[in-house]
């Protein structure tokens, strides 16, 4: 069904049509995970994920005839954008079903390289049944983002060029939605390298590969940040790919996928959706499991929403102490904000936010509610705060 030399002559085929990206020892997540990490940057495509492989790869075997009528998908995100540019450079006309909830910043993108954005449904799934309505009707050739042998030889591409720059790698942590990459890259990693660990990670809120190779019935959500793996149902071709090829499957949570997204902006300096970013949480959820070995990981995705980046990152500094916000309960007479400002600004911490609470509170009528939310450099800082508004007689609570 799929083979090695599937991969290799997609490698051939997709060569100077897709980026091969750089993969890269982590010394400062090695320190923190206790495992030798490897990145491989998939979020430098131009399309910024690694879809472009599996979309180039069933695009560029496209007949004639079939480029004349041109191509229809169905994705969240990275899948459309990857058949939407390659269709751009073929000259093959691309229609992309995607669901309503797809952040706003993949459909603009997807329709920069000429496609025709089509939004329905609240589900991928939904986007689906509409997508192949569409093909149906208007004789267009469906693309799938993973259940097709042409899209995971592409993605499988990945595997063989992380051998080729780190041939010692032990094991690879490979995120899963339906399949597609995990199924290409494993057929790649073990036709190479035999004795090689492939494991799957999932989102707890999208377990459907574990439910389905597994024959579990874990509860499928409606939502998660990493939405690029919000895949209600695996593939058919790639779970049995998974079943024969793949060694294990985990599961990782929201704060776990939260956490890798900062820690990967902070420590590389690069930006990483969450879907891209679960192999990471793995590792950070895990790390007795990988400790010690050499571990590659895939970057597979950097298109995020803004607005999800910056509440990323606010609800990792309020985790580890660099944002909090404290609630004063003082007498309301002048001058007490001033005295409450100076404290603050002695104990060396910022003041970002202002509220002052008189109305909606069950104080006495001659005190107030103060809350201020605060830049600070970690907990301990916090409590230094706290102590030094404590030691003149205020009433500090950490809201």
């Amino acid at each position: 069904m799929l083979s090695i030399q599937d991969i290799r002559d997609a490698a051939q085929r997709i060569h100077g049509k897709v980026e091969r990206t750089p993969c890269l020892y982590s010394h400062t997540l090695s320190q923190i995970v206790g495992a030798k990490v490897y990145l491989k940057f998939e979020n430098l495509q131009f399309t910024a994920a690694f879809k472009e492989r599996g979309a180039c790869n069933k695009l560029m075997q496209l007949s004639d005839e079939q480029r004349a009528r041109g191509v229809i998908a169905m994705s969240a995100g990275n899948h459309a954008q990857g058949v939407a540019y390659h269709a751009q450079q073929l000259g093959v006309r691309a229609v992309i079903v995607m669901p309503r909830f797809t952040p706003g910043v993949k459909v603009e993108r997807t329709r920069s390289f000429g496609a025709e954005v089509v939004l329905h449904g609240d589900t991928l799934e939904e986007a689906r049944i509409h997508a192949y309505a569409m093909a149906e009707d208007q004789k267009l050739v469906f693309v799938h983002p993973f259940d097709d042998a042409d899209i995971a030889a592409g993605q499988g591409t990945l595997a063989l060029e992380m051998l080729e720059d780190q041939p010692d790698l032990d094991t690879l942590l490979i995120a899963v939605g339906g399949g597609g990459l995990i199924a290409g890259m494993a057929t790649a990693a073990k036709a190479v390298k035999p004795g090689i660990q492939v494991v799957g990670v999932q989102t707890s809120r999208f377990p459907s590969m574990l439910n389905a190779v597994r024959h579990q019935d874990l509860p499928v959500g409606v939502s998660t940040m990493a939405e690029g793996i919000a895949v209600a149902t695996a593939g058919m071709i790639t779970r049995e790919i998974v079943a024969r090829t793949v060694d294990d499957l985990v599961l990782v949570e929201e704060s776990d996928i939260e956490q890798a997204v900062l820690m990967l902006l902070e420590i590389e300096k690069t930006l990483v959706e969450g879907a891209g970013s679960v192999g990471l949480a793995a590792l950070l959820r895990y790390p007795e499991r990988f400790a010690g070995q050499k571990v590659g990981l895939v970057l597979s995705g950097g298109n995020i929403d803004p607005l999800l980046l910056a509440s990323i990152i606010q609800r990792g500094m309020v985790r580890s102490g660099r944002l909090a916000r404290l609630r004063i309960s003082s007498r309301d007479v002048p001058g007490m904000l001033a005295r409450i400002t100076a404290i603050v600004a002695e104990a060396g911490a910022n003041i970002e936010e202002v509220h002052h609470q008189r109305a909606f509170t069950k104080l006495a009528a001659q005190n107030t509610e103060i809350d201020i939310v605060l830049q600070t450099r970690s907990k301990a800082h916090i409590d230094e705060v706290v102590d030094k508004l404590r030691a003149v007689g205020m009433q500090v609570d950490l809201a």
